[in-house]
């Protein structure tokens, strides 16, 4: 059984910054990457950030410069440093898994998801 459990979420000021974790486990667990979607309500879901074991890191245009994706020591874990946060960064935030590592930005690519975390970020 694979399971990713997202954790950081929080309300935040415009401005301030979060951080966002991703612990992955289970026996069956064969990702080879692992990173991040939002979606905020009556919005498509949106690639934030990705991490390939043997690729490089992406991120979308919207957080690029401002979120920073890595990945724990443990292996397991894995973090999304959000700076300068903007009122347009709010949404459920998932972490998302894929056995592949070189996906991309559509969620379709990936094959496990967290419940996701709800980020939230006042004017």
């Amino acid at each position: 059984q694979v399971q990713l459990v997202e954790s950081g979420g929080g309300l935040v000021q415009a401005g301030e910054s979060l951080r966002l974790s991703c612990a992955a486990s289970g026996r069956t667990f064969s990702s080879e990457a692992m990173g991040w979607f939002r979606q905020a309500p009556g919005k498509e879901r949106e690639f934030v950030a990705v991490r390939r074991w043997s690729g490089g890191n992406l991120y979308g245009d919207a957080v690029k410069g401002r979120f920073t994706i890595s990945r724990d020591s443990a292996r397991n874990v894995v973090s999304l440093q959000m700076n300068s946060l903007k009122p347009e960064d709010t949404a459920i935030y998932y972490c998302a898994a894929s056995r592949s590592s070189w996906v991309g930005m559509n969620h379709y690519e990936y094959n496990y998801w967290g419940r996701g975390t709800q980020v939230t970020v006042s004017a």
